[in-house]
């Protein structure tokens, strides 16, 4: 089957200013993430593909520009099934704030019992993101053979899902994953099972410095996090 090449979409103004998106219209990607969009192309120069798939939300769009206009004639294909969690009353509200929640201690340990108020469940994010994940590997199998690679531009929280699943993990390990603005994760899907061949690289080890965290050491950042500073 499939290689699939998966994209966080680069840092965005959310990001830098600590507040979870979500499917807010208008978030766009901030000086360094329109940089790390522009690096995109060199950093997958050697690797044919033979489409892309993105979520329709606007830092997803920015992030996949640079690399289209690189490669003009690659298809393009917008999936609403991986877009960003729907965070429903979550969405547009600091994390600093969100982190005395009741509800982020499930979201935290038992994310498979995680429903957002006025949103989605964390369960319902992961069904929609694999299931289009299964739609997409069959149909460019079909189209472009076995030995095809293609890219899904999403988001943190939806890659970690998707990781998840390819691992054989429960939702409720999901959150030991970690995934960097443009990091690049790759999963090579075979009759028998998937196989995990990169883990959000971006090529930069700054991230490895000590730094302050939002919700403190050990608590994963809801929406995937600024990355590097």
């Amino acid at each position: 089957m499939a290689t699939l090449i998966l994209v966080r979409h680069g840092r965005s103004t959310a990001n830098t200013s600590g507040v979870l998106a979500g499917r807010t219209p208008g978030i766009a990607l901030d000086e360094r993430g329109a940089a790390q969009a522009a690096a995109l192309p060199g950093r997958l120069a050697d690797v044919p593909l033979a489409t892309v798939v993105t979520s329709p939300l606007q830092r997803c769009r920015e992030t996949l520009r640079p690399l289209l206009d690189a490669r003009p004639g690659l298809p393009l294909h917008v999936e609403d099934r991986i877009s960003e969690c729907d965070y429903g009353d979550w969405s547009g509200r600091k994390l600093a704030e969100l982190a005395d929640e009741p509800l982020m201690e499930i979201v935290q340990g038992h994310a498979s019992a995680a429903a957002f108020p006025g949103g989605e469940s964390m369960r319902a994010m992961q069904n929609r993101a694999v299931e289009a994940v299964r739609d997409w590997n069959a149909r460019v199998e079909a189209e472009h053979g076995e030995d095809a690679t293609y890219l899904m531009c999403s988001h943190g929280d939806i890659v970690k899902a998707i990781v998840a699943d390819a691992l054989g993990l429960h939702l409720d390990l999901f959150q030991r994953i970690h995934v960097d603005p443009c990091s690049v994760t790759a999963i090579r899907y075979t009759r028998l099972r998937p196989f995990l061949l990169r883990l959000g690289d971006t090529g930069d080890f700054a991230g490895f410095a000590p730094r302050e965290h939002p919700g403190g050491a050990g608590t994963a950042e809801v929406g995937g996090g600024a990355g590097a500073p």
